[in-house]
């Protein structure tokens, strides 16, 4: 079994260990190589110290906090948001709308960002970030606001994946578990308050606030990473523009969002069967199989070697990612709703999925424990996604009546199994592919788990509306103007209040609870898929080198 290191603050990282790294210079607190070039042509960067690493990567951060904050911010936000447009339809497509923006970009991130420099493409993605959050603070019509998501989208998903290239150029894989932790800290607590933040603002200030306070983090943000990251682009004689597969970028982009744009709909706005929803699907699969032609045959770099995908840690790790960011995304829009229809104000709501930054922080920092003691990550992973599948169930049997504990504690075994997958796929991806594929392969993963985060948030709503729609006409049949009422309640849950009985009352709460709990059933189904995928990973070796000798 392979050393652990056991590097400090005091000592340089990997020292003794990259045996082929040699006569290193110093320039802005990193060790470059000489030739640049690691065993696989690739350059090999190291900050001096732990504490230098811990700043780099702390730079990364303050972004991923951001983006992971944008990207559920609108849990308690939808509704008085979609209140003050007045379109239901408006609540899907805001999340959607950053959702799909994320999937599209975070593929062709990790090349480009190979080409251009990490440091290029974060502060790019700064600037996108902060220029869509400005927009939808401002904006005054339901377009314009999922304009700014989109934005918003392409910056947050700049800032996600690269920040994670930045950790993998940086540190061996046999510590790699332990630094995507940290960062799963920061991207979790993100993700928990940012349901407690929006509802927090839109109570205090309303809610555009809760995008325009983003702004000048933003700028925080890109300073920090313009003077702490610098970590060298692979140098070659061409010209970075014509390194670039346009051909592929454009294919996969149209793939991604037409499958999304077809997807999301579905089942919602229209039925499976409409023209668009069929139209957006056939022209997705059309481009996605050009983008393989392209890759696999024509574009001397490509975005991602399509041919890694075949195998069967790769793919196996991929699609656990999918599955496993569908139940999670169902699950975290959905109890929020769930608690303000139980009573609870927004910022109540938002308290309440605290516990969730808490947990996914310990499920990933210890696999990435367990990982830097034992070299291995399999049984890891069997645990992670047991635990999950356990949440899922817990979740399962909530109702309106259950104790207020029980809103707090139930989401906890869920974020800790979904922590530790997080970090275990990602590590378990990376070991297998040659270190000069790191980043592309590392872009496919945060893109597969971008479609499901969308698909699941997709699904969960059709799920609920389908199914409220369903259970309010058989408790309503028999009361006068049934049709206008049921749309009335669909609409907005606030109309439950002024019904003129308590029956009625009671009835369309009960239909609520069940369209709830067809939703949790459904991200549980979605969490035991996920696990059985998950089983055919493959065991690799985790260096404890960069240069993985």
């Amino acid at each position: 079994m392979s050393r652990v290191d056991d590097s400090t603050e005091e000592t340089r990282l990997l020292e003794n260990e990259d045996h082929h790294v040699n006569n290193v210079s110093q320039e802005n607190g990193y060790s470059h190589q000489n030739d640049g070039q690691g065993t696989d042509n690739v350059p090999l960067t190291r900050p001096g110290s732990t504490r230098e690493l811990l700043a780099v990567l702390a730079a990364t951060w303050v972004g991923v906090f951001l983006a992971a904050l944008d990207a559920t911010i609108l849990a308690t936000l939808t509704t008085p948001i979609s209140s003050e447009f007045q379109s239901l339809s408006l609540l899907s497509w805001l999340v959607s709308a950053y959702l799909i923006a994320n999937a599209a970009c975070q593929p062709v991130a990790g090349k480009l960002t190979d080409i251009f420099s990490r440091r290029n493409g974060l502060i790019f993605s700064n600037v996108f970030f902060g220029t869509g959050c400005l927009i939808c603070g401002l904006a005054r019509n339901e377009w314009v606001m999922i304009t700014g998501r989109v934005v918003s989208g392409v910056g947050g998903g700049g800032l996600t994946a690269i920040s994670t290239f930045v950790s993998s150029d940086l540190v061996p894989l046999r510590t790699r578990g332990i630094w995507q932790g940290y960062g799963n800290v920061v991207f979790g607590l993100g993700l928990s308050l940012g349901g407690v933040i929006g509802g927090w603002l839109n109570d205090a200030l309303g809610w555009r606030w809760a995008f325009l306070l983003q702004v000048p983090f933003t700028v925080v943000s890109g300073l920090l990473v313009a003077f702490l990251v610098d970590i060298p682009a692979k140098e070659t004689r061409e010209s970075a523009w014509k390194r670039v597969d346009y051909r592929g970028t454009v294919l996969l982009t149209l793939s991604l969002v037409l499958l999304l744009l077809g997807v999301n709909p579905g089942g919602n706005q229209f039925p499976w069967n409409h023209p668009l929803v069929i139209t957006a699907l056939l022209l997705s699969m059309v481009f996605i199989l050009l983008f393989v032609y392209v890759e696999d045959k024509i574009a001397p770099e490509p975005i991602i070697p399509v041919r890694l995908l075949l195998r069967r840690t790769v793919w196996a790790a991929c699609f656990t990612n999918v599955f496993s960011t569908m139940s999670f995304f169902i699950v975290f829009f959905y109890i929020p709703f769930y608690l303000q229809i139980s009573g609870h104000s927004a910022t109540q709501a938002g308290l309440r999925l605290i516990p969730q930054a808490f947990a996914i922080s310990m499920g990933s920092i210890g696999a990435g424990l367990v990982m830097r003691m034992t070299g291995r990550y399999y049984l890891m992973d069997c645990i992670s996604l047991t635990i999950f599948i356990a949440g899922a169930a817990l979740i399962c049997t909530l109702t309106f009546s259950a104790p207020d504990w029980q809103a707090y504690v139930y989401l906890v075994p869920g974020a800790f199994g979904y922590g530790g997958m997080l970090t275990i796929t990602l590590v378990a991806l990376i070991a297998a592919v040659d270190h000069k594929h790191q980043a592309v392969i590392t872009s496919a993963s945060y893109a597969f788990r971008s479609v499901g985060s969308t698909v699941g948030v997709t699904i969960g709503s059709a799920v609920f509306q389908n199914w409220l729609y369903r259970s309010l006409l058989q408790a309503f049949d028999k009361v006068p103007h049934k049709d206008r009422l049921v749309r009335r309640i669909r609409n907005d849950y606030h109309e439950i209040a002024r019904l003129y009985s308590s029956t009625l009352r009671q009835k369309a709460l009960a239909c609520y609870m069940e369209a709830f709990r067809a939703t949790f059933l459904t991200a549980l189904a979605i969490t035991i898929l996920a696990g059985l995928i998950s089983l055919f990973m493959k065991e690799h070796k985790l260096h404890t080198n960069l240069a993985r000798n």
